[in-house]
């Protein structure tokens, strides 16, 4: 399936917006937004717990939902931080792959409007088991 730039400038915008109603307990407010195969948008930010062993990332929030909603695959992920560089965890690019693939599109952008940093998934974790 293509993905237009105007599907990346909405997704980034959506993930923007809900990454204003993030929970935080540390300094990072995370967006994010997921485009399953049907072209339906899933958004999650991250809630952070003060135990900070039960924290949600916003990447798995926006998956969760989408498996939810039982809108089948993912096929981008667009994360969203007031950082310069930002990639999924360990613990949601297993996420990733389990509820996209290796082929899901994983996009990141700091600051809105500006550009995106796109990788397929398994080029973030080219040895993740299949």
């Amino acid at each position: 399936m293509v993905i237009t730039a105007s599907d990346w400038d909405v997704l980034a915008e959506q993930a923007w917006h809900v990454r204003d109603h993030a929970r935080l307990i540390g300094k990072t407010a995370v967006g994010a937004a997921v485009l399953s195969h049907r072209k339906h948008i899933h958004v999650g930010c991250n809630v952070e717990h003060k135990y900070r062993a039960h924290d949600v990332h916003a990447e798995v929030n926006a998956l969760t939902s989408m498996a939810a909603a039982g809108d089948g695959r993912a096929i981008a992920v667009v994360i969203t931080a007031d950082r310069e560089k930002f990639t999924p965890c360990g613990g949601c690019m297993d996420w990733i792959f389990e509820l996209g693939g290796p082929d899901c599109l994983v996009a990141f952008q700091g600051r809105p409007y500006d550009g995106f940093t796109t990788h397929r998934a398994d080029e973030l974790m080219p040895h993740y088991p299949r």
